[in-house]
């Protein structure tokens, strides 16, 4: 429904302990109407990724714990914006972190 005389829409208010159709502008809208609220809980099920696979590239790095040839890395800008940014590596197969400067 909307306001005769703005034409924005009517929204459910409370005047005098009724509840009533009206507008910022002021007006009320006379005639009976029916105001339902539904409230309707949104259940749905979430699937969890598997946390062990890993998504990030994959390069031949050498792991300086277990010697492995291959690791995953990914960069992060933790210095200033204008030196390079930070390469981390993760081992592909025992999981050491560790990071290159250069």
């Amino acid at each position: 429904m909307f306001c005769p005389k703005c034409g924005k829409l009517l929204t459910p208010r409370e005047v005098d302990g009724k509840r009533v159709m009206g507008c910022d502008c002021g007006h009320v809208h006379g005639g009976s109407a029916v105001v339902r609220e539904e409230i309707k809980k949104d259940e749905r099920k979430i699937e969890v990724a598997d946390a062990d696979v890993e998504t990030l590239p994959l390069v031949e790095e050498k792991c300086p714990e277990c010697d492995h040839d291959h690791a995953y890395f990914w960069e992060i800008q933790t210095r200033a914006g204008d030196e390079a940014a930070t390469k981390f590596y993760k081992c592909e197969k025992c999981k050491h972190v560790w990071r290159d400067y250069s």
